[in-house]
Protein backbone atom coordinates (compact mmCIF):
# COMPACT_ATOMS: atom_id res chain seq x y z
CA UNK A 1 0.00 0.00 0.00
CA UNK A 2 1.54 3.34 -0.91
CA UNK A 3 0.89 6.93 0.83
CA UNK A 4 -0.37 8.62 -1.79
CA UNK A 5 -2.82 10.48 -0.86
CA UNK A 6 -5.13 10.63 -4.32
CA UNK A 7 -5.07 7.02 -4.99
CA UNK A 8 -5.15 3.67 -2.91
CA UNK A 9 -2.71 1.77 -5.07
CA UNK A 10 -1.79 -1.74 -4.25
CA UNK A 11 0.61 -2.78 -6.42
CA UNK A 12 -0.36 -3.85 -10.06
CA UNK A 13 -3.59 -5.69 -10.68
CA UNK A 14 -1.91 -7.11 -14.32
CA UNK A 15 0.71 -6.37 -16.87
CA UNK A 16 -0.54 -7.28 -20.51
CA UNK A 17 2.11 -7.85 -23.17
CA UNK A 18 1.64 -9.64 -26.61
CA UNK A 19 2.77 -12.55 -27.69
CA UNK A 20 2.58 -14.92 -31.22
CA UNK A 21 1.69 -18.30 -30.07
CA UNK A 22 -0.33 -18.67 -26.85
CA UNK A 23 0.23 -22.53 -26.91
CA UNK A 24 4.21 -21.82 -26.32
CA UNK A 25 3.77 -18.69 -24.14
CA UNK A 26 1.35 -20.90 -21.72
CA UNK A 27 4.20 -23.65 -21.76
CA UNK A 28 7.20 -21.46 -20.93
CA UNK A 29 5.16 -19.65 -18.13
CA UNK A 30 3.48 -22.67 -16.80
CA UNK A 31 5.66 -25.31 -16.75
CA UNK A 32 9.07 -23.55 -17.24
CA UNK A 33 8.14 -20.69 -14.60
CA UNK A 34 5.79 -22.70 -12.82
CA UNK A 35 2.64 -19.68 -13.06
CA UNK A 36 -0.64 -20.73 -12.74
CA UNK A 37 -2.96 -20.02 -15.82
CA UNK A 38 -5.97 -18.76 -13.60
CA UNK A 39 -7.80 -17.16 -16.50
CA UNK A 40 -8.59 -17.06 -20.23
CA UNK A 41 -10.94 -15.06 -22.97
CA UNK A 42 -11.72 -15.49 -26.49
CA UNK A 43 -11.61 -12.16 -27.66
CA UNK A 44 -14.79 -11.15 -29.54
CA UNK A 45 -14.63 -11.10 -33.45
CA UNK A 46 -12.41 -13.62 -33.55
CA UNK A 47 -9.68 -11.40 -32.91
CA UNK A 48 -7.84 -13.28 -30.89
CA UNK A 49 -7.13 -14.32 -27.02
CA UNK A 50 -6.49 -12.74 -23.60
CA UNK A 51 -4.61 -15.26 -21.12
CA UNK A 52 -4.06 -14.06 -17.24
CA UNK A 53 -1.15 -16.28 -15.25
CA UNK A 54 -1.16 -15.49 -11.28
CA UNK A 55 2.58 -14.17 -10.94
CA UNK A 56 2.14 -13.96 -6.80
CA UNK A 57 0.97 -11.54 -3.92
CA UNK A 58 -2.46 -11.07 -6.40
CA UNK A 59 -0.53 -9.85 -9.36
CA UNK A 60 -1.09 -11.26 -12.67
CA UNK A 61 0.81 -11.60 -15.92
CA UNK A 62 -1.71 -11.44 -18.91
CA UNK A 63 -0.81 -11.91 -23.02
CA UNK A 64 -2.80 -11.25 -25.87
CA UNK A 65 -2.44 -13.18 -28.76
CA UNK A 66 -3.91 -11.24 -31.64
CA UNK A 67 -4.96 -12.39 -35.35
CA UNK A 68 -3.74 -9.59 -37.14
CA UNK A 69 -0.67 -8.53 -34.47
CA UNK A 70 2.74 -7.55 -36.12
CA UNK A 71 5.79 -9.46 -35.15
CA UNK A 72 8.22 -7.38 -32.52
CA UNK A 73 11.58 -5.42 -34.32
CA UNK A 74 14.45 -6.35 -31.35
CA UNK A 75 15.91 -2.92 -30.19
CA UNK A 76 12.66 -1.25 -30.96
CA UNK A 77 9.85 -3.20 -29.56
CA UNK A 78 11.72 -4.95 -26.97
CA UNK A 79 15.30 -5.38 -26.16
CA UNK A 80 17.61 -7.03 -28.62
CA UNK A 81 19.29 -9.00 -25.55
CA UNK A 82 19.87 -9.62 -22.45
CA UNK A 83 22.40 -7.45 -20.14
CA UNK A 84 25.93 -8.63 -19.93
CA UNK A 85 25.10 -10.65 -23.39
CA UNK A 86 24.39 -7.46 -25.84
CA UNK A 87 22.48 -4.52 -26.90
CA UNK A 88 18.99 -4.31 -24.10
CA UNK A 89 18.07 -0.65 -25.02
CA UNK A 90 14.47 -0.33 -26.17
CA UNK A 91 12.01 2.35 -27.59
CA UNK A 92 10.40 5.12 -25.51
CA UNK A 93 7.07 3.55 -24.64
CA UNK A 94 8.17 -0.14 -25.12
CA UNK A 95 8.13 -2.71 -22.36
CA UNK A 96 11.69 -2.72 -21.58
CA UNK A 97 11.57 -6.09 -19.23
CA UNK A 98 9.35 -7.20 -16.40
CA UNK A 99 11.40 -8.20 -12.63
CA UNK A 100 9.82 -10.80 -10.76
CA UNK A 101 10.59 -10.55 -6.78
CA UNK A 102 12.28 -13.70 -5.81
CA UNK A 103 13.57 -14.51 -2.11
CA UNK A 104 17.55 -14.01 -1.50
CA UNK A 105 17.90 -17.41 0.05
CA UNK A 106 16.70 -19.15 -3.64
CA UNK A 107 17.83 -16.72 -5.82
CA UNK A 108 21.07 -18.77 -7.11
CA UNK A 109 19.12 -21.85 -6.93
CA UNK A 110 16.27 -20.81 -9.18
CA UNK A 111 18.91 -19.65 -11.68
CA UNK A 112 20.11 -22.66 -11.99
CA UNK A 113 16.87 -24.26 -12.36
CA UNK A 114 15.87 -22.34 -15.51
CA UNK A 115 19.72 -23.19 -16.79
CA UNK A 116 18.60 -26.68 -16.14
CA UNK A 117 14.99 -25.88 -17.79
CA UNK A 118 17.26 -24.92 -20.94
CA UNK A 119 16.63 -21.29 -20.71
CA UNK A 120 20.03 -19.11 -21.73
CA UNK A 121 20.29 -16.91 -18.38
CA UNK A 122 22.27 -13.71 -18.31
CA UNK A 123 25.21 -13.55 -15.52
CA UNK A 124 24.53 -12.47 -12.31
CA UNK A 125 24.39 -8.87 -11.77
CA UNK A 126 25.25 -7.27 -7.92
CA UNK A 127 23.63 -3.73 -8.58
CA UNK A 128 24.81 -0.80 -6.57
CA UNK A 129 25.83 2.65 -6.47
CA UNK A 130 29.09 2.51 -7.81
CA UNK A 131 29.76 4.30 -11.75
CA UNK A 132 29.35 0.90 -13.40
CA UNK A 133 26.22 0.19 -11.16
CA UNK A 134 27.40 -3.13 -10.82
CA UNK A 135 29.65 -4.91 -8.20
CA UNK A 136 32.22 -7.53 -8.80
CA UNK A 137 31.84 -8.96 -5.46
CA UNK A 138 29.12 -8.91 -2.63
CA UNK A 139 29.62 -5.83 -0.36
CA UNK A 140 26.63 -3.33 1.90
CA UNK A 141 26.13 -1.03 -0.92
CA UNK A 142 24.77 -3.88 -3.19
CA UNK A 143 20.94 -2.88 -2.83
CA UNK A 144 19.23 -5.71 -5.19
CA UNK A 145 20.96 -9.02 -6.91
CA UNK A 146 19.45 -10.43 -10.51
CA UNK A 147 19.60 -12.22 -13.69
CA UNK A 148 17.92 -12.18 -17.14
CA UNK A 149 16.39 -14.26 -18.99
CA UNK A 150 13.75 -13.99 -22.33
CA UNK A 151 10.60 -15.79 -22.67
CA UNK A 152 9.69 -17.56 -26.43
CA UNK A 153 8.69 -14.14 -27.43
CA UNK A 154 12.09 -12.28 -26.77
CA UNK A 155 10.73 -10.73 -23.82
CA UNK A 156 12.78 -9.57 -21.50
CA UNK A 157 12.31 -11.47 -18.34
CA UNK A 158 14.12 -10.28 -14.40
CA UNK A 159 14.58 -12.59 -11.34
CA UNK A 160 15.57 -9.76 -8.58
CA UNK A 161 15.70 -10.23 -5.03
CA UNK A 162 16.05 -7.04 -2.70
CA UNK A 163 18.87 -6.98 -0.25
CA UNK A 164 18.13 -3.86 1.41
CA UNK A 165 15.35 -0.86 2.17
CA UNK A 166 15.46 2.30 0.63
CA UNK A 167 15.43 5.58 2.33
CA UNK A 168 15.79 9.22 1.67
CA UNK A 169 19.18 8.70 0.39
CA UNK A 170 18.45 6.68 -2.72
CA UNK A 171 16.56 9.51 -4.43
CA UNK A 172 19.13 11.83 -5.07
CA UNK A 173 18.49 12.52 -9.24
CA UNK A 174 17.13 14.97 -11.07
CA UNK A 175 14.81 13.96 -13.74
CA UNK A 176 15.75 14.01 -17.50
CA UNK A 177 13.78 15.28 -19.97
CA UNK A 178 12.74 14.83 -23.60
CA UNK A 179 14.46 17.72 -24.14
CA UNK A 180 17.52 16.83 -22.73
CA UNK A 181 17.48 13.13 -24.72
CA UNK A 182 16.73 14.73 -28.14
CA UNK A 183 20.59 16.96 -27.55
CA UNK A 184 22.07 14.05 -26.39
CA UNK A 185 21.19 11.90 -29.75
CA UNK A 186 22.39 15.74 -31.94
CA UNK A 187 25.60 15.63 -30.03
Amino acid sequence: MTDSPRFDVRGFNHVALVCSDMQRTVDFYRNVLGFELVKTVELPGGMGQHFFFDAGNGNSLAFFWFVDAQDGVPGISAPEEKPGFGEWISAVSSLNHIAFDVPADRFEEYRRSLKAAGVRVGPIVNHDDSPSQVATEMHDGVYVRSFYFQDPDGILLEFACWLRSFGPHDVGHAPRTAAERRLQINA
